[in-house]
């Protein structure tokens, strides 16, 4: 068992974010684990967010911003590019941790090596209120399992900066944090998991029916860039609906 320390750097991309994003970073203020540094990238905004961004006096936190409005993923790249961690982790602005999200994460990779970690979640609606639900998670999911049910939250993430930059994928129409967890677990790695919900997560009230089918074709987009014939990426699509339905029936 190895005492496992670092820099974690955490990317946020924010656009019209002010009224979660105080939220967010709050959360990472309190965090157990202090040893971070969060870079903000505002991809212009049109509201409040740069602004609120700049009332944090906290060194560690560092506002970047975008010439043109680009997307979350080249959002995220720019996160990435600027990163000075060992490892790195995602909060999308309108999530939060719990206070001990980090410093568990970190555990659990000197206590098995983990170079890609994962967690439960909670969630929130619209008006940050409670919902009464749990997405629990396995301890292990290797690449083929990863195949069938994305259970890794993007905010959830702890992973290393090294294999996050190996693995980075850019594009918009598709899942590409599920790309990057599929990347790195097809080279044989494991996620592991935290059974405990440390990420809450915000369920939007638009994310209903007409974003479900933009969901799903972004999951086929994500199967065939990572490699996968038609036929196979046909066999996960079934495995993603099944799955998907049985773990949001309870966020209706």
């Amino acid at each position: 068992m190895e005492e496992i320390t670092g820099l974690v750097s955490i990317i946020m991309a924010a656009y019209n974010a002010e009224k979660t994003i105080s939220i967010a970073i709050n959360s990472i203020l309190a965090q157990t684990y202090t040893d971070w540094e969060l870079l903000v990238i505002n991809d212009c905004s049109r509201d409040g967010t740069a602004a609120l961004v700049r009332t944090y006096s906290d060194p560690r936190i560092r506002l970047l911003e975008n010439d043109k409005n680009s997307g979350v993923s080249i959002s995220r790249k720019r996160g990435m590019e600027a990163a000075n961690g060992e490892w790195i982790a995602v909060l999308d602005s309108d999530d939060a941790w719990t206070p001990d999200k980090l410093e568990k994460q970190i555990k659990l990779a000197g206590d098995t090596g983990a170079e890609l970690i994962f967690t439960g979640s909670a969630f929130m609606d619209d008006d940050s209120n409670t919902i009464d639900w749990q997405l629990h998670v396995p301890p292990r999911l290797p690449y083929r399992k990863l195949l069938k049910q994305n259970l890794v939250s993007n905010s959830s993430v702890l992973v290393k900066t090294a294999l996050y930059k190996q693995f980075y994928a850019v594009g918009d129409e598709m899942h590409e944090d599920f790309a990057i967890w599929l990347g790195i677990t097809k080279t044989g790695r494991v996620a592991y998991g935290i059974d405990e919900p440390l990420l809450i997560y915000r369920v939007a009230s638009s994310s209903k029916s007409s974003n479900k089918v933009k969901a799903a074709r972004m999951n086929w987009n994500t199967y065939r860039y990572i490699g996968l014939n038609p036929i196979a990426a046909t066999y996960y699509m079934c495995w993603y609906v099944v799955k998907g339905l049985l773990k949001y029936r309870h966020l209706k």
